[in-house]
């Protein structure tokens, strides 16, 4: 039997890209405090769940992940923190294993109570005091904003997360020199909700005008050298001010990914996402080809939401093919607790829901293919790779380029050993079911 030490922690992360990133930041807190992290559960004196809650999948992941973290270490603490800890605390606390329960209003007290017992700290609107000075992964992502607003119907984020915050501009850019300074050369900026994200307060510029400052900011030492990729953005963001922004930044990845939802207006509407009309997005994508004259386009889409009809359906469809779409992640509609769309009418059989979401990724899935084939004749892009090893052999090392798509490269392809972070510039060679199978350009860097 393997020996369990109290001052021990285990980290299980589900869900997005903040949780990912609080979860590195609790882990450095826990670090530094003397604490030893273990890659083997059964080690640990602490486990820490990270949860999400978007949808009634995600739900049944945390629930999953608690039982199979439990089978193999009896007689660790388990800790549910996240999103479903904010909002199903009971249903959690009733896991087998669990110690504590320590939802989002909580979660930043976690940074300091180790070990048990924690206390719930009081949800107010200040941001919380996250920060990491590396990562677990090869791009690090950089968290800007907390929390939103807006109240979409069907979401369940408000409930969980509270209402927006934004992180000081002095702040995001001290922890983005610090993360180039560590090695990092992908930033990803993120946040619950973008669109809220304000510079200075209230009355401050928007996320544009804080891309605007960073990209200048960092660009004389770093353009060239690193990369920022935006993440998920809401459609109303896309306009004249977006075109200037990113036609002036210099260390922007081409790459976007839009919190979509549909493509019908009425359907929007019942969501409560009317401040945005999707009949106008094709002609900005239209725009921005002037200034990335290739670029990766992903969107969130929910199918089935209440009240949708097949003529609804049909215009979502027609728009997603109007659009310059090269992935995108589809969901049948799921019924969240405490959401005004979980009472609604019409609600849409589940087998309804499952075709349409099928005939979205078929659409979508051809529209990937063709853009993967034309990213062959391109005579190089660059890669961010996720993991390196000093093994010989024909596993295959995979990455992200500058337009998010994945591309692999075989291990024995005359670069054995490279240093994690870097971006290389590598030349396509063939597609492959997800992606794009790589070669090293001359001595393999940027």
């Amino acid at each position: 039997m393997k020996k369990r030490a109290a001052d021990s922690f285990f980290l299980a992360t589900l869900g997005c890209k903040v949780n990912q990133y609080e979860s590195n930041a609790l882990r450095e807190a826990w670090l530094g405090r003397g604490l030893r992290e273990t890659e083997a559960p059964d080690r640990a004196g602490i486990i820490l769940v990270n949860s999400c809650a978007v949808t009634a999948k995600a739900v049944a992941d945390v629930r999953a992940t608690v039982r199979r973290l439990n089978r193999a270490a009896p007689d660790a603490e388990i800790i549910i923190s996240g999103c479903a800890a904010e909002v199903m605390e009971k249903e959690m606390a009733a896991l087998p294993g669990v110690r504590a329960v320590v939802g989002q209003s909580g979660k930043a007290g976690l940074l300091a109570a180790f070990p048990l017992p924690m206390t719930e700290e009081s949800g107010d609107a200040a941001y919380p005091p996250f920060a990491i000075s590396g990562y677990d992964r090869s791009r690090a992502v950089l968290k800007i904003q907390d929390g939103c607003s807006h109240g979409c119907a069907y979401c369940i984020v408000p409930l969980a997360r509270g209402r927006a915050t934004s992180r000081p501009y002095e702040d995001v850019l001290e922890e983005a020199g610090r993360l180039l300074r560590s090695g990092f050369r992908e930033i990803v900026i993120s946040g619950v909700n973008l669109r809220q994200f304000r510079l200075g307060g209230d009355s401050g510029g928007d996320f544009w005008d804080l891309l605007s400052r960073l990209d200048g900011a960092l660009a004389p030492e770093w353009q060239g050298k690193a990369r920022l990729r935006v993440s998920s953005l809401e459609p109303d963001q896309l306009g004249d001010k977006a075109l200037e922004v990113l036609q002036a930044c210099v260390m922007v990845a081409p790459h976007m990914h839009l919190s979509l939802q549909s493509g019908s207006s009425a359907v929007l509407r019942r969501m409560g996402r009317g401040h945005y009309d999707p009949a106008l997005l094709p002609e900005f994508f239209i725009a921005l080809q002037r200034i990335w004259p290739v670029f990766g386009l992903g969107a969130d889409m929910l199918t089935g939401f209440p009240g949708e009809s097949e003529a609804e359906f049909i215009q979502g469809l027609e728009l997603c093919k109007a659009l310059p779409l090269t992935y995108a992640h589809v969901f049948p509609y799921s019924k969240r607790p405490g959401t005004r769309a979980a009472d609604m009418p019409d609600q849409v059989p589940p087998g309804v829901k499952k075709s349409r979401a099928a005939q979205l990724r078929k659409l979508v899935g051809e529209k990937k293919r063709l853009f993967l084939h034309f990213l062959l004749t391109l005579p190089r892009f660059q890669v961010v790779f996720e993991e390196w090893a000093e093994r010989s052999g024909t596993a295959p090392l995979r990455g992200v380029n500058e337009f998010y798509v994945d591309c692999c490269i075989m291990a024995d392809s005359g670069r054995r050993r490279l240093p994690l972070r870097e971006i290389v510039e590598v030349r396509p060679r063939a597609v492959q079911e997800n992606g794009i199978a790589v070669d090293f350009m001359h001595d393999g860097r940027a």
